[in-house]
């Protein structure tokens, strides 16, 4: 009896991996910075990119932060580290703290890849997932189909179709 739109944020992070490595072709090493409060959304991301990474030959570093401050801390970490890039996990807090990130990113010279153009428009260097205007009018059809009476569970949970990649080129030089 359950129904909706998926934003399928999980499933891109091999996808994502494999951008950051086109955009910087040397790159072996890199890091995944995920939030432990996320849950599996979190772990599953962190597992599709080790996957993709491993079947490539490139080494991943997994780092968490469920804070604002364990955020900071976890950038300092990673450029002692010597990672080629960062991408972040799907997350709220990674979501509300965009300025914050792409400050961070700026301030050690860490190529840092998200799932929204605003982190690319904010000064990260990349972004990329689904299109979330479309996935939200999906989600008022299907509310108005809930409404006119559908029952939600001949709805099927939908995917996204489309997906966006936003590059910041002043980041990228």
């Amino acid at each position: 009896n359950i129904t909706g739109v998926s934003l399928m944020n999980s499933a891109v992070g091999a996808k994502r991996l494999g951008l950051m490595h086109e955009l910087l072709p040397a790159a072996k090493h890199f890091a995944v910075l995920f939030n432990p409060k996320d849950g599996l959304l979190a772990e599953n991301f962190a597992k599709s990119v080790q996957r993709a990474a491993s079947t490539n030959g490139w080494h991943i570093t997994i780092v968490t932060a469920s804070t604002h401050d364990e955020i900071d801390a976890a950038f300092a970490r990673l450029a002692q580290g010597h990672v080629d890039a960062l991408l972040l996990a799907p997350s709220g807090l990674f979501t509300n703290n965009v300025p914050q990130l792409a400050a961070l990113a700026t301030r050690y010279s860490l190529p840092v890849s998200h799932t929204l153009p605003k982190f690319a428009k904010a000064g990260g260097l990349m972004s990329y997932g689904p299109k979330v205007p479309n996935l939200f009018r999906l989600v008022g059809v299907y509310t108005g189909r809930v409404l006119n009476g559908e029952r939600p569970s001949e709805l099927p949970v939908l995917l996204p179709t489309e997906y966006e990649l936003t590059i910041n080129l002043k980041a990228a030089k």
